[in-house]
């Protein structure tokens, strides 16, 4: 049977000012894509407030002062913005793919939040490993983001930007049968052979997943090159590098893509091109040779703190803490010892 999912990729320009002109577009995009119709939309990598640009034109001692505003301006998730989205989302009956500048106290992360259309945030991710530049800016992620989700389109997964260059976080997402993939990349970067690298990239993916590819990047205008940076000389690499595109399980452009300006990129997913391809090949089911090739993945979240009391004790205030409860610390303690030997 025919299933269509109407799908767009929204290229759009930050508001390099403040972090709240920025989240008012991504509002009004999505009730734009709502009344065409859009079942899923999806935005480019970190787009709210804004991709860290500065810090691939600027010297690492002289972006102080623009990554504390980067602080400044970032949303936390969940928080009050995100629950604008949520609201969004659903109201218009929307599954949206949000890039953010994550804060979490004193760290920011590069962040992927997938909405589904009833506004429940289905999964916040961040990314592996930042780029070059962006080591700067952001801390890694986790295993556990490695995750698709059941939405009112489909299977959804996600991955930024250079994180299509890990084949082992590709495959990580193909073996939970991703129907569609969320890709972001920040657009407005390095030139022409940016937006050719991406294409191949994200075309390779659908051919070798079996899934359709919605692919969202930014843009810049003129100005907002001179704002980043007065070195015109600079301005050559923040430029090109856009390619908001959806790709067919057949590796095939649905609609022309976007490269420059914004605007949206609509096509209707025909959800049956997927058992299409996979029954040609089927890289994790009937193409896999897992006696010979496969893969660990470790989902445990990453955290600074590991709790060694025993599971039962965790969640005790009245666990022992004092060296006076001298009949309970020495159970306590051998009790411990099970735990971490274990």
């Amino acid at each position: 049977m025919q299933r269509l999912v109407k799908a767009a990729a929204i290229q759009l320009a930050p508001v390099l000012e403040n972090g709240t002109g920025t989240q008012e577009k991504v509002l009004a995009a999505i009730r734009d894509a709502a009344r065409k119709g859009v079942q899923i939309a999806v935005f480019p990598e970190t787009f709210v407030p804004y991709y860290p640009y500065f810090s691939f034109v600027r010297a690492p001692a002289a972006i102080g002062a623009e990554h504390i505003r980067l602080y400044d301006n970032a949303p936390t998730v969940p928080g009050p913005f995100t629950d604008a989205v949520a609201s969004a989302a659903r109201a218009g009956g929307v599954v949206v793919v949000l890039g953010v500048n994550e804060r979490d106290h004193g760290s920011l992360y590069n962040t992927q939040a997938i909405f589904d259309a009833d506004g429940t945030l289905l999964l916040t991710r961040r990314k592996l490993t930042p780029s070059f530049h962006e080591r700067m800016i952001w801390g890694q992620g986790d295993g556990a983001g490695l995750h698709v989700v059941d939405s009112a389109v489909g299977r959804v997964g996600a991955l930024a930007c250079w994180e299509h260059y890990n084949p082992l976080a590709r495959y990580a997402l193909m073996t939970q049968h991703e129907e569609i993939h969320c890709a972001q990349f920040p657009g407005s970067m390095v030139g022409q052979i940016f937006a050719d690298q991406m294409e191949v990239t994200i075309r390779h993916h659908a051919l070798e997943a079996g899934c359709f590819v919605i692919n969202a990047t930014g843009w810049l205008d003129e100005a907002q090159l001179h704002a980043i940076t007065p070195e015109v000389a600079m301005h050559k690499a923040l430029r090109g590098g856009c390619c908001s595109a959806i790709i067919s399980p057949e590796g095939v452009h649905l609609a022309p893509p976007l490269r420059e300006g914004e605007g949206m990129v609509v096509a209707d997913l025909d959800m049956s091109l997927i058992v299409k391809r996979k029954r040609m090949m089927d890289s994790v089911g009937h193409y896999a040779r897992p006696e010979l090739l496969s893969l660990l993945h470790d989902r445990r979240p990453a955290t600074t703190t590991h709790d060694l009391r025993p599971a039962e004790m965790r969640h005790d205030q009245h666990a022992p803490d004092r060296a006076s409860d001298a009949d309970a610390v020495p159970a306590y303690r051998a009790a411990v010892a099970r735990d971490a030997a274990d």
